[in-house]
């Protein structure tokens, strides 16, 4: 794996974890009895933006590490994914007729 692999790799899995942790502790504006005139109750009015950017990027350091060993150590290989979708109905196409 290359450097604009993992560089890759690292953003994808960041993504993921943000998009993943958005939801959690958001406090709406409904649920705080203070809905500005013209916005939506359910849009947010606390959402630690910060606190989710710095442990997204914690977290997806973690599961990055160790995406990147398995790949690196060849632990599962291409070939084995590969293997693991030759066999059963995804052999032929996935029909039957």
């Amino acid at each position: 794996m290359g450097v604009t692999s993992g560089l890759v790799l690292f953003a994808v899995i960041w993504a993921m974890t943000f998009l993943i942790a958005l939801p959690i502790r958001v406090q709406t504006q409904g649920d705080l009895n203070d809905v500005v005139p013209g916005t939506h109750a359910g849009a947010p009015e606390h959402h630690h933006l910060r606190k989710k950017a710095l442990w997204t990027t914690l977290i997806a350091a973690v599961i990055w590490a160790i995406v990147a060993t398995i790949i690196l150590s060849e632990w599962i290989s291409v070939d084995d994914i590969e293997s693991w979708f030759r066999a059963g109905a995804w052999r032929d196409g996935g029909t039957d007729g």
